[in-house]
């Protein structure tokens, strides 16, 4: 039985292309009839409502749940308060099935991921060396002493392959591109 959710990353520092390649993925993956859905785990706060919205006030009025559906998409805005961040486990059971979701972010977790690596990223080390859930690299240059699969981060179908392929996905469906 295959597992609830594939799940496969994409990690790398800030302004590496991480959201770039991740949707350029989404693109390229769902062109070859996947079904894909994203997680973006932020390290700072966020709102995805504005200020004097009917559902705005419902939250600050103190509704621990607020759904907004339209007739194109709905939402669910859950209160955190003072509870802790929920794991991704917790965030990927309540989502729906799919083939594959892609993450961007929860970089220590223990899916496997790509590592961007730009020449205009942060200078910081890489993680690849000391991360064994880094299995490939997406990066400009192949890496000196690098020995996981590299990739130039404008490759997208070969990207594509190579995680439709680590995730079993190619067992379960013929989607890997010629």
């Amino acid at each position: 039985m295959p597992p609830a959710h594939r799940v496969f990353g994409v990690t790398g520092w800030k302004n590496a292309g991480k959201t770039t390649l991740l949707a350029r993925l989404v693109t390229e993956l769902t062109g070859r009839g996947l079904v894909v859905s994203t997680v973006k785990h932020a390290h700072h706060s966020f709102d995805i409502d504005r200020e004097g919205t009917d559902s705005w006030q419902h939250r600050r009025a103190g509704s621990k749940e607020t759904v907004l559906v339209s007739n194109r998409r709905w939402a669910i805005m859950h209160e955190l308060g003072d509870d802790a961040e929920p794991p991704m486990e917790e965030v990927l059971a309540k989502m729906a099935p799919c083939d594959l979701v892609l993450i961007e972010g929860y970089k220590r977790q223990a899916h496997d991921k790509i590592e961007v690596i730009r020449d205009n990223s942060r200078v910081d080390a890489p993680r690849w060396p000391e991360d064994s859930t880094i299995v490939a690299v997406a990066s400009d240059r192949p890496p000196d002493g690098c020995e996981l699969p590299c990739f130039s981060p404008d490759d997208i179908a070969a990207i594509a392959n190579f995680i439709v392929a680590h995730t079993g996905l190619a067992r379960s469906k013929i989607h890997v591109a010629e």
